[in-house]
């Protein structure tokens, strides 16, 4: 039993250390339901009195339990009928039954339910004296720094890539050379956190705000210099482990997408444990017990079963999900970018989910609302003020755009710009503040808004307010400065002088041990996770398995033991051959590792980083459910080869035969996943692992034997694992009784002499050392690539790459210099020739100034100077439904298909823009997918007319833009060629090429990209852009084809009040010149909102509650919902668009009993729709459909050129593609060059051929499988750009296709050109032109074909995970028919067609008989025969000189033929599932 002394300070979490705190009190806060569940007294009133004396017996019972099993016993109150069944009820195995009646029971409203759940926990607390733990965080004169690249010079070009690698080198011996810049991140900021206080952060983009974030938390980047101190209750972050102690939620989305959204929040409570919610529990028994109090049983219930470890299915789960509005979805897979799952918010959701489901108290929030619906966002945020407020918590959140009701919750403001604090205090003083300052916010703005724009040049102006003194500009640095003397400022510093003493902090407030669950349950989680996605990836391993059967049946059909004999040395090495062939199967069959390991690390080092697990709690289970497979396959193939190739038949050497397979699968899966560990992204590792491979292969004592190898390289064959695999596998067969016959003119037996002609191990022991060793190298690999994911981190930092311009106005402003940056804007402005004048009417606000138009020093308003043609796009009675997903059919759900929208009706016109609204899971982007004809699968009903003619796609992609939720761009070009790109190919052929470079450049000054027109686009939540910077380029680069109608899916989701205006500015100059616009948007602000005309709102399930205008002030819209009965009016300076969600949500139907789309399907608004869908429906008399002379606005030609010009910037700057593919090149020819040293000349034996052969097999094997497997992640990663751009109509299939074929060719032959330089003078080929210009040529074209086959297994398959699995299980093959392990002549005749189309026979063909095949010199074979090297390489391998011709001219045509099935696969095929 738990002293009263120990725990009396434990928070009602019971959690220990600041991490169980945290997340077991957001529990605790996240609510539970109505006073009448909690209340006792309620209950007695309208229950018999005999239920109280049967409640009371059973709470004496309990009483008496020992204490293990009363804490994890208790009762469940369930009313049947009009009678109170009291079950009891052990907190460990409660059934989905139970949990949902509890669920039930506690939460019904959210809001309202939550607050008098956690009073009540709190009160159950108090009334027993315990004390909560509270965490205060400091921070005091914190700056943080990084360097950073200044413009061209930041791009990572090939050129960049050497020179940041010889300047780094340089670097390390001392001499600096590289010209990089220090950015100032943070500038002397100081501050306190408090408890029970919810604090909003809040600052333009870029101002450091999750640099602020990150560094509170303590998961700062260590290359960031930093100084100044962050303290929690006077501790220092490395005088305990503030990771746990707090959590910090990330803006940036990881999932593994075939999780569902329970699965993920479950695994994360697991392993997050339950903090000191145990110890709580007991000390608020004990202290029950003395005080005679009984508590509430359901209260009693969840604060027992949330303080028990390593139950599954646990009800803070479901909490969580109730309280986050995921319970809709809590069965759906996450999803990711290939496989349909939850929306974007409900995905942001999960991010939050996955941390407070745990018992931490501290909670640092970084742009939790992006995605969400502002009702959603106000719900997460009032249950967190709850939680602060009640269970005193501390709660440090930035948001983007806050609407006024939810900026009204919090109790402290931090505004930060330029790195610097402007302000931090209570938010009723802020406006007191900036009216000091001469500032004031006007009416109808949001507090939240006007705090982001006043520090900004380019927006302050507007909301200058002292008529006594003129505007002039004042800095960030004037503000901090003016805050110091405000009396909030003096009062903080006044605060900071006096520090918070160590003595005074909660025992559990903080937490001192990395993890918080014991070894076994951190072990038992990671398992159940594995085990968990090995099931839902069972098509990865069952195709593995088919595979493993397929190449045993061609093994047994090749080594046939009617052809397999045991005469002479010959059959011995047909043998060595079939056993050889065995084990590289088994070893090319793990080569898959590689992939599904890379795509797994990103989740992986986020959850590593949260300290949710160690490192080997993911590679212990991953490669204990590795074993199963791994005895599936190796007994497979053993069991379908062993006999069938006539191998020993003793079944004693069958099971070691067996055990040796299994070794060699367990020890290839296992080296690719440390090699993939080690080497963190797929291009270098598919580099790593082919280079790991080439090693241990042709070092294995089988290509070349050990007595050929040379002194320098011998050290290699006694680390290869193949050396010892084939040694043991090798013995084991040919020290069997029927090899025991004597050789002619020797001692030895045949097996025996075999053995040692190969130089291979001979004595029977060698066997169980070659099984240790493998063991050893199992062990070893696994301890490595556990220790290489314990301490590397992701490779891909985010690299700060600023422009020259902005740099200058960073350096200026921290100066206090004063800075123009507009100067060459305006300079380049006035060298325009064409208008740019633009309506600034507003359909809402005729007359009226709008906030987002009256913005100083952006530029006006202005349009598209391009002709067009406005279009209206009428639908009628639209619906779509999908399949049922099988997780809800297994829930019971018998209907074939799921209805996602329902009988929507409604019109778009010109000028007009319209607002599509909904809270998540509407159907909102489903709408406009369906509209926009992107939808790829599903099933759609309904009519859809373009100015009163049927929609057609081809057509109507020509004429309309589609803005991705998603933005979706090639990561290696730059904003300004993303922008060209976009306008070269969807312009008309008519525009010349200045107009259309004059229109790029009016399109960046529109949506203010100017200054970052050379910045690279990256890849999101990784490198580039920022979230709204690559918003806005997707804005821009729809506007640039000058469409007629464009969506806009949640244009100003994850953009902060700024960029949303501009962006929103953006859209509405693009209105007022005629355009049809929609947009679909979640959380407006009152200015954004009231920019547009016209509402489509749809509720779950994709009903329509209202589509109509919504008038000046919103006033057509408010009218509406007011005029129906029960709907509350909306008070003065509410956000109508948050009113209007509130009002119609589906607890409000449920407490007014209506159904709002109904109540719109009998109103005169939906008849006048139908009247507009009708008129609308009907051509005009003048107007004729759309028709276009050609498909495309390009010509094929146009076509080709613009994507050659963009794939070649790709490629440029694609370093780790191209830099590692010429490194492996050099390294993999000087490694064959000097292993294979001065070979060339020596052909006076047979083993001398061999040992050639074998190289140029070894290298044409290797190097192509890596040139296949590198080109596989750099095509997926343009396919997906692929399908947003030709769904836009910017090109065909073709172009893109012959693009991406054309420009790997100069790289393969530069490759060439090293591969071949170094090895022909290495190896010392004659040297004759004829002879090395075919060993280039061969090279070559094999290169190529290599590449060509890597694209096309990309395009024939959904990702470049399952292509990497494709494309391996054709290398087998490939080996056995080269024509080296097996010659032609010894190939079985029913086989022999494989050896014709098989790529790599035709390479080591054109190798070899180009080199050897007319070479008469003198040759003798073992035997004691002379002969020519000519006759010998026809003999024995098939090959003649005279048929060279016929080889070049086939792998010509392998290279074609793949490169011909890429087109055609990605022409045609569309693994996009929408």
């Amino acid at each position: 039993m738990a002293h009263s002394g120990k725990f009396e300070h434990i928070d009602a979490w019971g959690n220990n250390s600041r991490r169980g705190s945290l997340r077991s009190s957001s529990v605790r806060n996240w609510g539970i339901g109505p006073e009448s569940v909690f209340s006792r007294s309620s209950t007695s009133r309208t229950v018999p009195a005999a239920n109280d004396d049967e409640e009371a017996l059973r709470w004496a019972a309990l009483e008496k339990l020992p204490t293990y099993d009363r804490l994890r016993t208790t009762i469940l109150k369930n009313l049947q009928g009009s009678r109170v069944v009291h079950q009891e009820i052990d907190v460990r195995n409660l059934g989905p039954l139970e949990r949902q009646i509890l669920m039930d029971n506690l939460i019904q409203a959210t809001e309202e339910d939550n607050e008098k759940f956690l009073k009540k926990l709190r009160n159950r607390i108090d009334r027993v004296g315990i004390e909560l733990p509270t965490t205060e965080v400091r921070f005091e004169n914190v700056t943080i720094n990084a360097e950073c690249m200044v413009g061209g010079r930041a791009l990572p070009t090939l050129w960049n890539a050497v020179r940041n690698t010889a300047e780094m080198l340089l670097g390390v011996v001392g001499i600096s050379t590289g010209k990089s810049t220090t950015l100032t991140i943070l500038k002397d900021v100081s501050g306190i956190i408090k408890p029970g206080r919810m604090t909003l952060l809040l600052g333009p983009p870029s101002s450091g705000k999750t640099t602020l974030l990150l560094a509170l938390a303590g998961k700062l980047d260590p290359t960031l210099k930093t100084r100044g101190q962050v303290t929690y209750n006077g501790y220092e972050l490395d005088e305990f482990v503030p990771q746990k102690t707090s959590a910090y939620i990330s803006q940036h989305d990881l999932h593994v997408g075939e999780m569902t959204v329970r699965e993920t929040l479950e695994f994360s409570a697991r392993c997050q444990g339950v903090g000191t919610r145990y110890e709580l529990l007991a000390e608020l028994a004990r202290r029950e017990k003395e005080a005679g109090i009984l508590p509430d049983a359901h209260i009693d219930l969840y604060m027992k079963a949330t303080a028990t470890e390593g139950v599954q299915n646990a009800i803070i789960t479901d909490y969580t999900l109730k309280i986050l509005g995921l319970d809709v979805c809590a069965d759906t897979m996450v999803g990711d970018d290939m496989r349909r799952g939850i929306s974007g918010g409900q995905k942001k959701r999960v991010t939050t989910g996955e941390m407070i489901v745990g018992p931490t108290k501290t909670l640092f929030m970084d742009e939790i609302s992006t995605g969400l619906d502002s009702s959603t966002t106000f719900q997460i945020v009032k249950c967190l003020q709850q939680f602060a407020h009640v269970i005193e918590g501390t709660v440090f959140m930035s948001l983007l755009q806050p609407a006024p009701e939810t900026f009204n919750l919090f109790d402290d403001i931090i505004l930060l710009s330029e790195g610097q604090i402007v302000y931090q205090g209570p938010r009723k003083y802020v406006m007191e503040f900036f009216e000091s300052c001469g500032f004031r916010c006007p009416d109808r703005k949001g507090i939240a808004d006007f705090l982001q724009e006043v520090t900004s040049r380019k927006d302050q102006q507007q909301y200058w307010a002292d008529s006594r003194r003129p505007y002039k500009y004042i800095s960030v640095k004037e503000f901090t400065e003016r805050f110091k003397q405000f009396h909030v400022g003096q009062q903080l510093t006044a605060e900071l002088k006096h520090p918070y003493h160590k003595s005074s902090s909660h025992k559990a407030a903080l937490v001192f041990k990395r993890y918080s669950v014991s070894n076994l349950e951190l072990f038992k989680a990671g398992f159940a996770k594995e085990w968990l996605l090995v099931k839902r990836n069972s098509f990865v391993y069952v195709f593995k398995s088919v595979q493993i059967v397929i190449m045993a049946f061609v093994a047994m059909t090749v080594f046939l033991r009617t052809r397999m004999h045991q005469r002479n040395l010959n059959d011995a090495n047909a043998y060595l051959g079939a056993l050889f062939f065995s084990l590289i199967t088994i070893m090319f069959n793990g080569f898959s590792e590689v992939s599904i390991t890379i795509t797994r690390l990103p989740v992986f080092f986020k959850q590593r980083d949260l300290l949710f697990h160690p490192a080997w709690a993911y590679t212990l289970p991953t490669y204990a459910l590795s074993l199963p497979f791994a005895v599936i396959e190796s007994f497979i193939w053993t069991a379908m080869t062993y006999y069938v190739e006539g191998l020993a038949p003793e079944a004693g050497r069958f099971f070691k035969h067996f055990l040796v397979l299994l070794l060699v699968h367990q020890m290839a899966s296992s080296l690719f996943r440390c090699i993939a560990g080690l080497c963190r992204t797929m291009i270098i590792s598919n580099t790593g692992g082919a280079f790991s491979l080439l090693v241990v292969f042709v070092l294995g004592g089988f290509i070349i034997s050990k007595d050929r190898i040379p002194s320098w390289w011998i050290w290699g064959y006694w680390i290869s694992p193949l050396t010892y695999a084939d040694s043991a596998i090798s013995i084991n067969e040919l020290l069997a009784p029927r090899w025991r016959q004597p050789v002619v003119n020797s001692t030895l037996t045949l097996g025996v002499k075999a053995l040692r002609d190969r130089s291979f191990q001979y004595r029977g022991y060698w066997f169980w050392i070659g099984v240790a060793a493998l063991v050893g190298f199992v062990t070893l690999f696994n301890v490595i690539y556990t220790l290489a994911l314990t301490f590397l981190k992701p490779l891909g930092k985010p690299q700060a790459v600023i422009s020259e311009e902005s740099m200058a106005e960073i350096q200026a402003s921290q100066q206090g210099i004063e800075y123009d940056p507009y100067a060459k804007s305006r300079e380049r402005s006035n060298r325009r020739s064409f208008p740019r004048s633009l309506s600034s009417t507003d359909a809402n606000n005729l007359g009226e100034d709008m906030n987002l138009a009256t913005v100083e020093g952006v530029a006006p308003k202005r349009g598209m100077i391009l002709p067009f043609t406005p279009l209206s796009i009428s639908f009628n009675d639209i619906s779509y439904f999908v399949d049922m997903p099988a997780e809800m059919k297994e829930q019971g759900v018998t209907e074939p298909r799921l209805q996602l929208l329902n009988n929507v009706t409604g019109a778009f016109r010109p000028g007009v823009l319209t607002s599509l609204m909904g809270v998540s899971g509407a159907g909102k982007t489903t709408l406009m997918d369906v509209l926009a004809g992107r939808k790829t699968g599903g099933y759609i009903e309904g009519d859809i007319r373009i100015s009163g003619y049927p929609k057609k796609q081809e057509t109507f992609a020509r004429i309309s833009g589609y803005c991705e939720q998603n933005d979706i761009h090639s990561p290696q070009v730059t904003i300004r060629e993303s922008l060209i790109f976009s306008a070269w190919l969807r312009l008309s052929k008519d525009v010349d090429a200045d107009s259309k470079m004059q229109f790029v450049d009016e399109v960046m000054e529109l949506v203010e990209l100017e200054s970052l027109g050379d910045a690279i686009v990256g890849l999101p939540g990784v490198t580039g852009l920022s979230t709204e910077q690559r918003k806005r380029l997707t804005i821009a680069v729809e506007l640039v084809a000058n469409p007629s109608i464009i969506f806009m899916d949640e244009p100003t989701s994850g953009l902060d009040a700024r960029a949303a205006a501009i962006v929103m500015r953006t859209v509405r100059n693009t209105v007022d010149t005629g355009r049809t616009v929609v947009c679909t948007i979640h959380q407006p602000s009152i200015d954004i909102f009231e920019a547009f005309d016209e509402l489509l709102l749809l509720k779950r399930g994709g009903q329509v509650v209202y589509a109509g205008p919504l008038g000046r002030n919103s006033q057509k819209l408010i009218d509406y919902f007011q005029a129906i009965p029960g709907v509350p009016k909306i008070k003065d300076g509410y956000n109508p668009a948050t009113w209007m969600l509130e009002v119609s949500s589906t607890s409000v139907e449920q407490k007014m009993n209506v159904d709002f789309a109904n109540i719109y399907l009998n109103s005169s608004l939906y008849q006048r729709n139908k009247a507009l869908v009708k008129e609308l429906s009907v051509p005009a008399p003048d107007r004729r459909d759309l028709h276009f002379s050609t498909q495309y606005s390009q010509s094929f030609y146009g076509q080709l050129k613009s994507c050659l010009w963009k794939q070649n910037w790709t490629y440029w700057r694609s370093p780790d593609y191209n830099c590692v593919r010429f490194l492996f090149t050099i390294m993999s020819a000087l490694l064959f060059g000097s292993i294979f040293w001065n070979v060339g000349p020596k052909r006076s034996r047979q083993q001398d051929l061999f040992n050639v052969a074998g190289a140029m097999y070894g290298a044409t094997m290797f190097l192509g499988v890596n040139n296949c497997s590198t080109v596989q992640p750099v095509v997926a990663t343009e396919r997906t750009v692929f399908y947003r751009e030709r769904a836009a109509g910017m090109y065909s299939a073709l172009p893109y296709a012959l693009a991406q074929v054309l420009i790997e060719i100069p790289y393969i032959f530069l490759q060439t050109i090293f591969y071949a330089g170094i090895t022909y003078s290495m190896i010392n080929f004659e040297w004759s032109a004829a002879k090395f210009m075919w060993y280039f040529f061969v090279m070559f074209f094999t290169f190529m074909y290599f590449t060509y086959y890597g694209m096309m297994a990309v395009a024939i398959t959904p990702n470049h995970q399952v292509a990497a699995i494709m494309a391996s299980s054709f290398y087998s093959l490939f080996n056995l028919f080269s024509g080296f392990m097996i010659p032609k002549p010894r190939i079985p005749k029913w086989w022999i067609w494989y050896y014709w189309i098989c790529p790599v026979a035709w390479t080591v063909y054109g190798l070899i008989a180009s080199q050897y095949g007319d070479d008469l010199t003198p040759l003798t074979t073992p035997d004691g025969r002379g002969t020519t090297v000519k006759a010998f390489v026809e003999s024995y391998f098939g090959y003649d000189h005279d048929f060279l011709g016929a080889v070049g001219g086939v792998l010509v045509g392998f290279s074609v033929f793949f490169a011909f099935m890429f087109a055609y696969c990605i022409k045609y095929l569309n693994f996009q599932l929408r």
